[in-house]
């Protein structure tokens, strides 16, 4: 665990920080150069890069905020404070969501196409945040046994935990490769993104079990798992709805 990058004076450098600003400067080039095949313009682009990136922190600081309320109705300056971390993806993506499609409404853009275009750069921008997440030491795994191979023991503590965030970080460039390859060959509008979220919500379920620091609400599951089962079924409804539909048109054009 490495929080602290550099420390200079009175300048900190976060690791988390770094991380993120990595994984977002990646997929935003990655993004501008393949924007074109999409017949998206690349300005418009940036502008809707910067957008979702300002509205999924604010969305996923305020989501973390309202699950930790107590800590921070003690101390509500440490709201401002995101050097350790404490954001909430699922937060960050209904925000980014809601800012996608009224950007996308005011510039008359198709909002299938712009979603297909980021859905892989989404994940590969997750996976740099989770290594974050795993330096700053947030986000940790559950407790396990030293017969885990993959064990690992933070600074400070002497219970071995699963590596949770780098287990996601795996995952998640695994579905920025697939949904990657997945735009060279022919689809239909909307799969792509459709199917990151039925991967990514997959993932989250799974992912879990294997952390440590997310509380078990109802059933035994945690809220993350809960938003999970909806993004992945109003998805796959999604994705069997559009499937119909370019059967109809398929026939229709016979």
């Amino acid at each position: 665990m490495h929080p602290i990058i550099l420390q200079f004076g009175s300048i900190t450098i976060y690791s988390y920080g770094v991380m993120v600003a990595l994984g977002f400067g990646l997929a935003a080039l990655l993004v501008y150069r393949r924007a074109p095949s999409f017949g998206i313009d690349r300005d418009k682009v940036m502008d809707l890069a910067i957008l979702i990136l300002v509205s999924g922190i604010i969305g996923a600081r305020v989501f973390y905020i309202l699950l930790n309320y107590k800590y921070y109705m003690a101390d509500p300056l440490e709201m401002l404070n995101l050097s350790k971390g404490g954001l909430v993806w699922y937060g960050g993506f209904i925000a980014s969501l809601a800012a996608l499609i009224v950007y996308i409404a005011r510039k008359s853009l198709d909002f299938w196409a712009v979603a297909d275009l980021l859905a892989p750069y989404l994940a590969l921008a997750q996976s740099f945040g989770r290594i974050g997440c795993f330096l700053n030491g947030c986000c940790y795994g559950a407790i396990t046994s030293a017969a885990n191979p993959f064990a690992i023991c933070f600074p400070a503590e002497v219970a071995l935990r699963q590596p949770s965030q780098l287990y996601s970080a795996l995952v998640l460039f695994l579905i920025f490769v697939v949904l990657r390859l997945w735009q060279d060959t022919k689809h239909l509008t909307g799969e792509i993104f459709l199917a990151y979220c039925l991967l990514y919500s997959a993932k989250r379920f799974a992912m879990e079990f294997y952390r440590g620091d997310n509380p078990r609400i109802v059933f035994g599951l945690t809220i993350s798992q809960g938003i999970s089962v909806l993004i992945f079924a109003l998805s796959l409804l999604l994705f069997i709805y559009k499937g119909i539909e370019w059967q109809k048109k398929r026939s229709a054009s016979k």
